[in-house]
This record gives structure tokens, sequence and C-alpha cells, in this order.
């Protein structure tokens, strides 16, 4: 596939996510998929591409909301992603519970996919966990001082 597919397939995967399409993971990633940066919560996922899809299920039903890419770049078999992820907390999370009213949620996140036969192969991503652990009052802003 060339960069500009590969690109499209980054987009689309993300495109499929945001519809809550969890189906369209069949044709777009690869069975035994790698996750090199999984959810920061302690979860018994299975592997491959059912594990993300069920990590993508529990954020999906607990913190619904969008990705907004910012910048791709593309080179050989990887697309670098520079993305926006907002929506807000409706549901409990492991450990996490929702609280009386949604929070608001935005993290950023630079990911990398490797693409293998035209599917999603492997991910690594460094996302903005601190701000999202803030946001879902699991740790304290870091200007408030402890009590």
């Amino acid at each position: 596939m060339s960069a500009e597919e590969n690109k499209r397939l980054v987009r689309r995967f993300y495109r499929e996510i945001d519809e809550g399409n969890l189906d369209a993971m069949d044709e777009l990633v690869a069975e035994d998929y790698v996750d090199h940066s999984p959810p920061p919560f302690p979860l018994p996922l299975p592997p491959g591409r059912e594990g993300l899809k069920a990590a993508f299920r529990l954020f999906r039903g607990a913190t619904p909301g969008t990705h907004r890419i910012e910048d791709q770049i593309a080179e050989g078999d990887k697309v670098v992603t520079r993305l926006t992820a907002r929506g807000e907390q409706t549901g409990d999370l492991p450990g996490i519970p929702a609280g009386n009213s949604p929070r608001p949620l935005e993290m950023t996140a630079t990911v990398i996919h490797r693409i293998e036969n035209g599917r999603l192969a492997e991910k690594w991503s460094d996302k903005d966990l601190l701000r999202f652990l803030q946001q879902l009052q699991v740790l304290p802003p870091l200007d408030d001082p402890p009590d």
C-alpha cells in the first residue's frame, strides 16, 4: 500500500470508531494486532483484535466522543497521527465511577500504526494520560495544593 493509502486506512479506523462501528475492525485490524500502549487501567483484555474491540467497547460505553486528526505523516509501513480525542465520561471506567454529572474530557495523543497486508498490525502511542486522569478526578490538578 502507498503512504496515502495507509493514511486513509488510519483515518477510516478512527471514523469507524467514532461512529461506533466496531464490526469494521474485522476488516481494518489484523487478528494478531499488538497494542504496545494499552489502556491505563487494569483490564483483563484478550490478545489481538478482540482485545482492541473490548477496550473500545468499554471506552465508548463510558466516555463517548470523537477523534480529530490534527496531522499525519506516513513512510513505509508506518503512519504517525497526532490527534485530539474529545468526549465526556457518562459511565463507569474500571475503578472510576461516572459521578453525578458527565465529565468533559479532552486528550491529545501521538499514535504510530504499522500496517501489514492492508490492516493495522501494531500500535504505539504517547497520550496525555496525566491530563486525562485529572479530568476524571483520579489525580488533582497540578496547580491545586493538597488539603
